[in-house]
């Protein structure tokens, strides 16, 4: 298994949540899967979690609880969304938030969720291979949190100024884990 690189992503300035961390750990499984771990922890009784579901394509999941992966490939990038429901999403973009497409192409990740009082964790699996593993230039780590009474709060390793907006380039300061060596 390869080396691990952990963060601790941070609540954008205007959506304060005081009473949760959200914490995230990568590692690079083989030479192209990366194996990505967030986990929330504090209060994580009031957050606002869909019932796990089997794994399907789905739009729209950033509108609540969700975690997304972010992979610069030169200007353009790759946006992949992953629900608690385990529902997930994938799309390509040419530049920033220009030429939006569904990136059908790209195999499904495999996602695992799991919980208790004090912890929160959804795990991703994303093949690299179709992305160019070699070609990810940097990468942005964030999540939308909604709490049952609708309040929703937005982390990510680095804020640009401004109202969060995670297709900021300045928001992917991740590298990928250097693979075990041989």
């Amino acid at each position: 298994m390869g080396r691990v690189k952990k963060y601790a992503l941070v609540p954008h300035q205007t959506t304060l949540s005081q009473d949760l961390r959200l914490g995230c750990k990568m590692t690079l499984v083989g030479s192209d899967v990366l194996k990505i771990e967030y986990v929330v922890s504090g209060h994580v009784a009031s957050l606002s979690l869909p019932p796990v579901a089997l794994p399907d394509r789905k739009d729209g999941l950033w509108q609540h609880t969700c975690f997304e992966a972010f992979f610069a490939v030169g200007a353009a990038y790759i946006e992949f969304n992953f629900s608690p429901s385990r529902h997930f999403a994938s799309y390509r973009f040419e530049a920033y938030r220009d030429g939006m497409q569904p990136a059908l192409d790209l195999p499904a990740p495999d996602i695992y969720v799991e919980a208790d009082e004090a912890r929160y964790a959804l795990t991703s699996w994303v093949d690299l291979k179709h992305l160019g593993v070699n070609s990810v230039t940097s990468i942005g780590l964030s999540a939308v949190i909604e709490k049952i009474d609708g309040t929703k709060s937005y982390w990510a390793l680095h804020h640009a100024p401004g109202p969060p907006d995670f297709h900021n380039s300045d928001c992917f300061i991740a590298t990928l884990p250097a693979p075990n060596a041989a």
